[in-house]
């Protein structure tokens, strides 16, 4: 670790997710936010504070453990119901939808306006995403989604710059990636993983209860709760990778 990097774990620590009022959890599609942070939304929501679900894209195309014969048209319909049924599950009364095709059949810049207009909505204190700089992750939908809340995230106080977007202005003061190979912050969810797995359950098309696909999920939450807990000494938890506004910009030594 470098000099520069041990400093600012003292000078400028990643801000705790737990300490805002008002949070946006983005996700690619639904049942991603369910996967990526789902207790955490459960914990968040159990105390009171403001959350809301944006589901970027439609899922038209996540037929692969949906009942046999369903078409793309048919599949948006189901899939914004689970999504409903899911975040209310978890205690999330507030799910808004931009509807853009599954499988990344959009322009970028148009996701990008349609997400500001939702922050400028809610004005979110912190936000959160799916990481998009993990290396492994070849999904062009999760890679949009996050790359457009890492712009807004830093662009979102500035009303000039949110008005080119057709958006109101918003005091994001933090950015919270989920689905991250490196996280820094961590949320204790004890307690709270069965609750997660009964709002997946809600995606039926995508996750039917007896299916290799909701198996697999399980033991993954599962495996990776435990895996957090030991890196936090928390227990079962959640991990993110977190920027304040001081690591958002020209600070590369907080992107490691």
């Amino acid at each position: 670790m470098s000099l520069t990097r041990f400093a600012l774990r003292f000078a400028a620590p990643a801000p705790q997710v737990e300490q805002y009022e008002r949070y946006l959890f983005i996700g690619p599609h639904p049942d991603d936010v369910e996967i990526g942070a789902g207790a955490t939304a459960a914990k968040l929501a159990a105390a009171g504070k403001q959350i809301t679900f944006l589901i970027c894209t439609d899922g038209r195309y996540g037929l692969e453990n949906a009942p046999a014969g369903t078409a793309p048209e048919e599949l948006i319909e189901l899939r914004k119901a689970e999504a409903l049924a899911s975040a209310q599950a978890l205690g999330v009364n507030d799910v808004r939808f931009l509807g853009f095709s599954d499988g990344g059949f959009y322009d970028f810049e148009d996701l990008v306006k349609g997400v500001a207009r939702i922050i400028g909505e809610v004005q979110p204190q912190l936000i959160l995403a799916p990481d998009p700089d993990v290396s492994s992750e070849c999904h062009v939908d999760h890679r949009r989604v996050g790359e457009a809340a890492k712009r807004l995230a830093f662009f979102a106080p500035f009303s000039e710059i949110m008005a080119q977007y057709g958006a109101a202005p918003a005091p994001v003061q933090a950015l919270a990636f989920y689905m991250t190979a490196r996280p820094n912050r961590f949320v204790r969810t004890r307690g709270l993983l069965d609750r997660q797995l009964s709002a997946i359950l809600c995606h039926r098309t995508q996750f039917p209860p007896e299916s290799e696909a909701y198996k697999s999920v399980t033991l993954y939450l599962k495996l990776r709760s435990a895996d957090f807990g030991l890196r936090s000494l928390k227990g079962q938890t959640e991990g993110f990778r977190v920027l304040g506004k001081t690591h958002m910009h020209c600070l590369p030594e907080a992107g490691r």
